[in-house]
């Protein structure tokens, strides 16, 4: 059922869905996702409520984000279920489920969604070992489910493995590589993991900078103040944009119909870079 969109989905921001404040001023955030949270940010014994709260700020509405999702326990915990049967019964543009490690878990999902809106879509969090070992399983299943974007979980995968996360992020180089290519190869959206610090922009600017070479169309955020260097950062350049028609133009020539490969501004352009210039478009026309 996925498809790769061309739409913006540069920032998605975390809020706790217990905090009524937090969410009322994210209305008017730039954020293009706005993630409704009911797992990590909630204590126990405030879930149910945080529940009732979520579902209640979707029905409202109002939010300028192009998407509300909304992310539910896991199928383990004991709120799970009752997250998810809430959940498929809103408006949400998606719910974003925990700690996925196989194919099978994307499967109890979305079984779980039977009943929710046609348009409603399944988001994922690949933050465990298993997942790891599973990326393509669990990417396929977006032909057959309503599983459409990953989040990578990158503080859950460094407690797994007992690993360091530093601003660098050498260690996961290689999982976020392979977790890229995974969810390119069954047009799954991608968003890479928070950068804890918000206090320091240029450490975030930096990680999410890397993250948009590694090919990840967006981030995840823990703070409003990380959306606009995000959007900045995961938006085409001026640059970009001037490349990318130069690229459409040079193919629509007369003298360059049926070739493969052209020259353009003194470089080589084939067919590849005519489809991204297309997208680069595409998105531009879009975040304007």
């Amino acid at each position: 059922m996925s498809q790769t969109p061309v739409r913006p989905r540069r920032s998605a921001l975390y809020l706790p869905a217990s905090n009524a404040r937090a969410i009322e001023k994210a209305r008017g955030l730039a954020a293009d996702i706005v993630i409704l949270d009911l797992e990590d940010a909630v204590a126990p014994d405030a879930k149910e409520d945080a529940r009732e709260a979520a579902i209640a700020a979707v029905a409202q509405g109002g939010f300028a984000a192009g998407e509300v999702a909304v992310r539910a326990n896991g199928l383990d915990t004991p709120w799970g279920l009752a997250d998810l049967e809430a959940i498929a019964a809103s408006h949400a543009d998606a719910v974003l489920v925990p700690k996925v490690s196989t194919a099978d878990d994307i499967a109890r999902y979305d079984a779980a969604l039977s009943g929710a809106h046609p348009q409603m879509q399944l988001w994922a969090m690949i933050e465990t070992r298993r997942a790891v070992a599973n990326l393509d399983a669990i990417a396929a299943m977006a032909a057959s489910t309503r599983l459409s974007l990953w989040v990578m979980g990158t503080n859950d995968l460094a407690k797994e493995m007992r690993a360091q996360l530093t601003p660098e992020r050498e260690v996961f180089v290689p999982i976020l590589s392979l977790a890229v290519c995974a969810a390119r190869a069954h047009g799954v959206t991608i968003l890479d993991g928070v950068c804890n610090e918000f206090r320091d922009l240029e450490v975030f600017r930096t990680e999410a900078s890397q993250g948009a070479r590694f090919g990840f169309d967006g981030k995840s955020l823990i703070h409003p103040a990380q959306i606009e260097p995000c959007n900045e950062v995961f938006s085409p350049s001026d640059e970009d944009v001037a490349w990318a028609r130069a690229v459409i133009d040079a193919f629509a020539l007369p003298e360059n119909q049926g070739k493969g490969a052209i020259s353009v501004e003194g470089k080589m352009a084939e067919l590849l870079h005519l489809e991204e210039a297309r997208r680069t478009l595409a998105m531009a026309k879009e975040q304007a």
